[in-house]
C-alpha cells in the first residue's frame, strides 16, 4: 500500500514520562510542535514543560487520564493538533483507539489498527505469522477448558508456559515445572489476566528452559519496503520484565542475523505491517529460534538499536506516519560497536525490588563520549505510586561491547539519585558479575544465577574511599559551622561560600 505524503503540523503525545520527552524531542528535530497532556500528578512533569502546549486530561488514575481515549482525543482537537503518537504502554497496542483517532481525521502515528489487534491477540498473531513460514514455540489454542489444557500440558511435556492471551508485560503468565503445581498456577494466571486485561483466555506453550530472549526491531513504510535493524539482546530479566539490553547480541553470529531477520521481516509481513515494530523471539543453547511475539509499537529498549545503527527511530516513526519512504532503504547486518541500556528504576534490589515513591531531592546525571540518558525527571521531580518506576534509560556506546560495559560502569558511579531507593545498586553489581562479562546468560540468569551484594557483606575499596571522602567533608562541615559560632568576624568568603553551594546540594 502507497500514501501520498501528509503534512504534519502539530504532534500530540498521549503519554507521560521519558518517553513523551523523547518523542517531542524527535518533534521538534523535525520542526514540528508538540501538544503534552498531563494528569494531576503530573503537573509539573518534565514532559509537560518541555512541550509547546500542555492539556489537562484528568485525575492521577491511568483510567482517568492517560486511558481516556475521549479525553486525549478531544485535548487534540481543542489544540488542532493533527497527529497523535501514543509512545509506549497505556493505549500504544490498542486498537480501539487507533481506529478512533483516524476516524476523526488524525494522522495515528503508528501501525494499522488490523496489525495491532492482530499481533495483540497471542493466538492470532501465531495464526498469521505460520502463514509465512515462521516458527513456533509447540502450544495450545486459546480458549481451551482446563482440562484439555491440562492434557495439553502433559503432552507437550513439562516445563510449560501458561500465558495470557492478550496484553503483555509477564501479566497472566506462569511457568509450570510438573503436572502438581498446574491447577494452582492455571487459576491464577486467569484470574491476573481478567484483572489486567479483561480477558482471562490463557493457552500453554513449551517453556524453553537455558533460552535467550532476543529480538528484532522492525521498520515498514507505506511504499512497500519492510527491514530490520538488527537484534537486541533482552535476556537479563526479571518476573519476565527486561532490565538490560544491549545490541547486538553476543550470542547472535552473522548466519543467525541473518536468518532470524529474515523471519522478523517474514512476520510483519504477515499483517501488512506499517510503522515501527518489534518482533520478540525465544532462542534455545543450540540456535534454533522461535517466534514469541509481536511489540506494535516503539520499545523501552529502542536506544541501543539507534545507538548501533544511527537510525533515529521516533523520527522515523513520524516520517512513515506521513507517507514518505523511511530513511534506511536496506537492513543493517553489521551493527556499527555496541550499546548496553540499564533501566534506572525507583525500587529497592535489596528489599526484592520493593517500588519506591517520594521526591528527588538530589539528581546528577552522568554525561561524556558515549553516554546518553533518556529521562522524565528533574531535581524534585516525585515518583508517584500511579504510575511505572521508571526514572530514565541509561544507554552508553562502545567500539567493543567491552568499552561499551566499562563506559556503563562510569556512568553508574557518577549517577546521584537521592529522596528514594533505586536500582542503580543492582546493575552495579550485574555489570561485575563474571556470567554477564563472559555474556553466558539466559531468561532465568538474575532470578537463578545472581545474587545482590548485601549490606552486611565487606565493603569494596571504592565505597570505602567514598565513605572517607564524605565523613571528610562532614567534619570539615562541623568545623565550620563551629568557627563561625566561636568567631564569625572571621569568616573566610571561600569557604562560605563552598559550604554554601554543598548545603544546597544536600537539599
Amino acid at each position: 500500500m502507497t500514501e501520498q505524503p501528509t503534512k504534519i503540523n502539530k504532534v500530540l503525545v498521549a503519554n507521560r514520562g521519558e518517553i513523551a520527552v523523547r518523542v517531542i524531542r524527535a518533534a521538534r528535530d523535525l520542526g514540528i510542535p508538540t501538544v503534552a497532556v498531563y494528569s494531576d500528578a503530573d503537573r509539573a512533569a518534565l514532559h509537560v514543560r518541555y512541550a509547546d502546549e500542555a492539556v489537562h486530561i484528568g485525575a492521577p488514575a491511568p483510567r482517568d487520564s492517560y486511558l481516556r481515549m475521549d479525553r486525549l482525543i478531544e485535548a487534540a482537537r481543542e489544540t488542532g493538533a493533527d497527529a497523535i503518537h501514543p509512545g509506549y504502554g497505556f493505549l500504544s497496542e490498542n486498537a480501539e483507539f487507533a481506529q478512533q483517532v483516524m476516524d476523526e481525521g488524525i494522522t495515528w502515528v503508528g501501525p494499522p489498527p488490523y496489525s495491532i489487534a492482530t499481533m495483540g491477540d497471542k493466538q492470532a498473531a501465531r495464526t498469521a505469522v505460520t502463514k509465512n513460514g515462521v516458527p513456533l514455540i509447540p502450544g495450545t489454542e486459546a480458549g481451551l477448558p482446563d482440562e484439555e489444557l491440562v492434557n495439553a500440558a502433559k503432552k507437550i511435556g513439562f516445563p510449560v508456559l501458561i500465558k495470557a492471551v492478550a496484553g503483555g508485560g509477564g501479566k497472566g503468565m506462569r511457568a509450570v515445572h510438573d503436572e502438581d503445581g498446574f491447577a494452582e498456577a492455571l487459576a491464577t494466571a486467569r484470574r491476573e489476566a481478567e484483572s489486567a486485561f479483561g480477558n482471562g483466555d490463557v493457552y500453554v506453550e513449551k517453556l524453553l528452559v537455558g533460552a535467550r530472549h532476543i529480538e528484532f526491531q522492525i521498520l515498514a513504510d507505506t511504499h512497500g519496503k519492510t527491514i530490520h535493524l538488527g537484534e537486541r539482546e533482552c535476556s537479563i530479566q526479571r518476573r519476565h520484565q527486561k532490565l538490560v539490553e544491549e545490541a547486538p547480541s553476543v550470542f547472535v553470529d552473522d548466519e543467525l542475523r541473518r536468518k532470524m531477520g529474515e523471519m522478523a521481516i517474514a512476520a510483519a509481513q504477515s499483517v501488512d505491517y506499517v510503522n515501527a515494530g518489534t518482533i520478540e523471539c525465544m532462542v534455545d543453547k543450540d540456535k534454533n529460534y522461535y517466534f514469541l511475539e509481536m511489540n506494535t509499537r516503539l520499545q523501552v529498549e529502542h536506544p541501543v538499536t539507534e545507538m548501533v545503527t544511527g537510525v533515529d527511530l521516533a523520527k522515523e516513526q513520524i516520517r512513515i506516519a506521513r507517507g514518505r519512504p523511511m530513511t534506511p532503504q536496506e537492513s543493517f547486518l553489521e551493527p556499527r560497536g555496541w550499546a548496553i541500556e540499564c533501566r534506572i528504576n525507583a525500587e529497592d534490589p535489596y528489599a526484592n525490588f520493593m517500588p519506591s515513591t517520594g521526591k528527588i531531592t538530589t539528581l546528577i546525571t552522568p554525561t561524556g563520549p558515549g553516554v546518553r540518558v533518556d529521562s522524565g525527571v528533574y531535581p524534585g521531580s516525585e515518583i508517584s505510586p500511579y504510575y511505572d518506576s521508571m526514572i530514565s534509560k541509561l544507554i552508553t556506546w562502545g567500539e567493543t561491547r567491552s568499552e561499551a560495559m566499562l563506559r556503563m560502569r562510569r556512568a553508574l558511579s557518577e549517577y546521584t539519585i537521592m529522596g528514594l531507593k533505586h536500582n542503580i545498586p543492582f546493575h552495579i553489581n550485574l555489570l561485575n558479575s563474571f556470567s554477564f562479562i563472559a555474556g553466558q546468560i539466559d531468561t532465568n540468569f538474575v532470578e537463578q544465577r545472581f545474587s545482590m551484594k548485601t549490606y552486611e557483606e565487606e565493603p569494596t575499596e571504592a565505597e570505602l574511599e567514598t565513605a572517607a571522602i564524605a565523613a571528610t567533608l562532614y567534619a570539615h562541615r562541623k568545623r565550620q559551622e563551629a568557627a563561625q559560632v566561636v568567631a564569625p568576624a572571621k569568616r573566610d568568603a571561600s569557604n562560605w561560600k563552598w559550604i554554601s553551594r554543598w548545603e544546597r546540594m544536600q537539599r
